[in-house]
């Protein structure tokens, strides 16, 4: 019960809470460039998801069998050259970064690959901005928040597993879906507007987009809300 409360948690907190881009403002770029209509909006969204995912399961794999202190892959490799104590500590997690940002780009690829497969025409639409992903520091972002979860804690029990890392991947996504479909709904409704000229453009897009943040404020509390609920159920 403990365990799906956690997955409930991580969940609610990604996707509304601490929403990637209205709340720690990160993967602006697409949230920004690719919010000029629903339909672009929803499959960008979807793109990031999707990717999001991958990139947290690989990450997440590697991070736990490889990277870590006493990750068991590189322990046994390691006991090849040296003792077995010295190869229990090996700490490889220098590597993060090098090791993500390879696990984004080719969760990217594919999807790219896929999309021009059977969507050619999402394909034409989207144009630069999905080999962008490669580029969408939500995604790194997220990998990121699950490796702090893995090495950062003051004990192995604390440790994320892959329930929880998926978690955050796939409702980290569906947070990102959310604040651009949300931003280009707005935005469309904004063409049909008389927008004074010194705000049109990118000036009303990013006090729309200020604005948005400071609506998802709203939910602040709310995880602990349900923490204190369910604590104080019999």
């Amino acid at each position: 019960m403990d365990y799906l409360f956690d997955i409930m948690l991580i969940s609610i907190s990604a996707a509304l809470i601490n929403n990637f881009v209205l709340y720690y403002f990160v993967g602006i770029c697409p949230f920004i460039g690719v919010s000029r209509q629903v339909g672009m909006a929803v499959g960008m969204g979807s793109a990031v998801t999707f990717v999001m995912t991958v990139a947290v399961f690989i990450s997440w794999t590697i991070t736990t069998l490889i990277l870590v202190p006493g990750a068991p892959l590189s322990s046994w490799v390691a006991g090849f050259f040296m003792s077995a104590k010295n190869a229990a500590t090996v700490d490889l997690t220098i590597l993060t970064y090098i090791v993500y940002i390879f696990s984004i780009a080719s969760s990217v690829q594919f999807v790219e690959m896929y999309v021009r497969r059977f969507y050619p025409s999402l394909y034409k639409t989207f144009g630069v901005f999905l080999p962008l992903i490669t580029t969408n520091c939500a995604i790194l972002f997220a990998c990121l928040t699950v490796m702090t979860n893995i090495v950062g804690v003051e004990s192995p029990e604390e440790a994320w597993d892959l329930g929880r890392a998926l978690a955050l991947g796939i409702f980290g996504g569906l947070g990102f879906t959310i604040a651009i479909v949300i931003m280009a709904g707005i935005r469309e409704e904004l063409d049909l507007c008389d927008v004074p000229k010194a705000f049109q453009g990118t000036a009303i897009t990013l006090i729309v987009g200020g604005i948005l943040a400071m609506a998802f404020m709203g939910f602040t509390g709310v995880d602990s809300g349900i923490r204190a609920l369910v604590a104080g159920a019999p």
